[in-house]
């Protein structure tokens, strides 16, 4: 019952004194500040070491990646040292009836688990594509899995070495999972003879992934009580690994157990990296798996690197427990410092505070002197309050007085506010009106762009269309086995007829064009267009100077940048009234550090160039200096480049020619940015 009491009584006091109140007032936002700090810290802590964690495990997978790629090279020298050794090369050169089973015995002494020369009568073992790359003399190291009767014909050892009891089924693994490297020997005529197959079985290969183990994670490297693991999977199956069997007290291997299905269906169905905690057999890692693909391309098997999650997350959460009771802590001890300072000032605010509710209930009260210097502010209130109290008496009476002429004044005044509000209400009545015909003007002045630009792009292709056909019948007649080149030109024209119909139709609908965007060799496609342009321009006297140097590709749709290059050149011949240079060159697009960015066209005429007030406006939809042009072909064209990111710039000297540059980025921006690029 006291505590009740007691709870009660603060309750009263922070509901009716104002120190209390003051007290709370000043301490919450301190507090709620403290505790989204916090909130913060956390999130951003877990956050930032989540995403840490992965980077660094994805560099983990990268450097057992690399090791594995050193393997199959260090396997190939292997190899290659023993064809070249000296009794290799004499017993292949005088005494062959020997050198099958001199071959064989030699294994050991190459740190390979198998050693075979085949002859050529058995290429057949071998895939298509195994063949062709021997016969063309080339080398190669490729994982496979073999069954047991594959491996005894390698080796009779390797069956029994390939073994493995698959833990929690009772059943037994037979198949092998071999790194596999062929070395074609050719004779003196230069054909093949021999093929000398050599490699190493991964089954039960601990050395091998402890190594990598030990060159992933260094002593140092991760946080206390962690554990740094590799393992080799064939199929889904650990064939090799350093994955203890229990985790809790690093006992055993786990080989023979199985993968999860996520990982499994992520990895080996899809053949895609998965970056990730998995659970992994008995406990959860943050863990980082890759394919390993055949000779064919197919998935056999798996790499995977990964750690053990809890330490991270125990080092971690020990850091922000700590970290929240060093903030709890000074809270508690500034709450305490402002309320014993506070004490002192609150108290004649609470006179002020009596008085006024004195003042209240009709009793005549002042504040009065007040235990504070002269110049205290609350000193100077409380005056001001009496002072304040002295003056309401007084105007009291004149409060009533006019009482009545406010009320006339209320009553005039509303009623003009009444009229004034009527009046806003037929402001903003005709606002939306407007609004409406704004918004009805835009689509329609969009709709008229759009239309414009279909007629405007379909006629540099109909011209060719039309320029081929008056060719044919003026120069050969009905004799089409000599056109042949016009007519394929024709064909080709209808087609881009055809796509450019499709995408503005598709630009019409909500988001945009929907053609497919991809990846391609800029040159190529500024061949197609000079192609074109060269159709098109047989009458005219027009030189072409091309210097196609661009390396990198871009992401693209091919049909519309092919729109793009022949609408600048055949606004660089126009410009150049159809006679002249055209220098067309592509080239990498470089930041200021050197970095590729993409690539980029370079298109320079010799024509009349372009003057500095209408350099502004060459962009803007309907403007143009030729009488014959619909102004919307820098337009389109300018809005085609900034879907994918790029842009388009041009420098001009008046009379001397101008010099358009797309730069074309080497992966398309994201929908945010490309609104911006649009919008700008």
């Amino acid at each position: 019952m006291k505590a009740k009491a007691f709870v009660l009584m603060w309750l009263r006091r922070f509901q009716t004194m104002v120190r209390y109140r003051l007290l709370v007032l000043t301490s919450v936002p301190i507090f709620l500040t403290l505790l989204t700090l916090i909130a913060i810290t956390f999130y951003w802590t877990i956050t930032y070491t989540w995403q840490n964690a992965l980077m660094n495990v994805r560099a983990d997978l990268a450097v057992a990646h690399h090791s594995m790629v050193l393997l199959k090279k260090e396997q190939r020298m292997e190899l290659q040292a023993f064809a070249n050794s000296y009794d290799f090369q004499r017993r292949l050169r005088f005494n062959e009836v020997t050198l099958l089973d001199w071959v064989r015995q030699q294994n050991k002494h190459y740190q390979l688990d198998f050693v075979v020369l085949h002859p050529v009568s058995k290429l057949n073992l071998f895939s298509s594509q195994e063949q062709a790359l021997l016969l063309s003399g080339k080398e190669q190291t490729f994982f496979q899995v073999l069954d047991s009767a594959a491996l005894y014909d390698l080796n009779p050892n390797l069956p029994a070495k390939a073994q493995l009891p698959l833990l929690k089924e009772g059943t037994i693994e037979q198949k092998g999972l071999i790194s596999r490297s062929l070395v074609p020997i050719f004779n003196q005529q230069g054909d093949l003879k021999w093929i000398l197959d050599g490699g190493i079985l991964l089954n039960n290969s601990t050395s091998l992934v402890d190594r990598i183990r030990d060159l992933v994670y260094a002593e140092g490297t991760l946080p206390s009580g962690s554990l740094g693991t590799v393992t080799l999977f064939m199929g889904d199956v650990r064939i090799s690994t350093n994955v203890p069997l229990d985790s809790a007290n690093l006992i055993g291997r786990a080989v023979g157990t199985r993968v999860s299905e996520d990982v499994k269906q992520h990895v080996l169905q899809q053949g895609q990296t998965f970056v990730d905690r998995a659970f992994v057999y008995d406990s959860w890692y943050v863990s980082a798996y890759e394919p390993l693909h055949a000779n064919d391309g197919k998935v056999v098997g798996m790499l995977y690197t990964g750690y053990l999650q809890w330490p991270l997350i125990y080092r971690h959460l020990t850091n922000i427990i700590e970290m929240s009771v060093s903030i709890l802590l000074v809270l508690i001890f500034t709450s305490v410092i402002v309320y014993r300072g506070s004490r002192d000032l609150f108290l004649p605010i609470e006179k002020i505070y009596q008085v006024a509710k004195a003042v209240q209930m009709g009793l005549k009260r002042r504040v009065g002197k007040l235990d504070l210097s002269e110049g205290h502010e609350l000193q100077i209130l409380g005056k001001q309050f009496d002072s304040m109290l002295d003056q309401l008496e007084q105007r009291n009476g004149l409060i009533k007085l006019t009482a009545i002429e406010l009320e006339d004044k209320v009553e005039q005044r509303t009623q003009s506010l009444h009229q004034k509000t009527e009046e806003l209400e037929r402001h903003i009545q005709l606002l939306h009106q407007a609004r409406s015909k704004l918004v009805a003007t835009e689509k329609l002045a969009a709709l008229g762009e759009l239309t414009a630009g279909i007629a405007h792009e379909i006629n540099n292709p109909t011209a060719v269309i039309l320029g081929n056909i008056e060719l044919i019948q003026l120069e050969l007649g009905d004799n089409t086995a000599d056109v042949q080149e016009e007519l394929a030109a024709i064909h080709l024209q209808i087609d881009r007829i055809r796509n450019i119909t499709r995408s503005l139709l598709q630009y019409s609908r909500q988001g945009g064009v929907q053609d497919e965007v991809t990846w391609h060799h800029l040159n190529l496609i500024v061949e197609e267009s000079l192609t074109l342009v060269r159709s098109g321009t047989k009458k005219m006297d027009v030189q072409f100077e091309v210097n196609l140097e661009a390396k990198c590709s871009v992401e693209v749709n091919r049909h519309q940048l092919l729109q793009v290059l022949v609408n600048l050149q055949m606004n660089g011949i126009h410009a150049m009234d159809d006679k002249g240079l055209l220098k067309i060159a592509t080239n990498d697009w470089l930041d200021d550090q050197g970095e590729v960015l993409g690539a980029m066209v370079i298109i320079t005429d010799h024509g009349c160039g372009i003057s500095a007030q209408n350099m502004q406006r060459i962009f803007d939809p309907f403007f143009t200096t030729r009488r014959s042009g619909t102004g919307l072909g820098l337009s389109v064209s300018q809005s085609i480049v900034a879907n994918v990111g790029g842009e388009i710039t041009v420098d001009s000297v008046e009379g001397q020619g101008s010099t358009f540059t797309v730069y074309l980025k080497h992966k398309k921006e994201s929908p945010s940015e490309l609104d911006l690029h649009v919008t700008a």
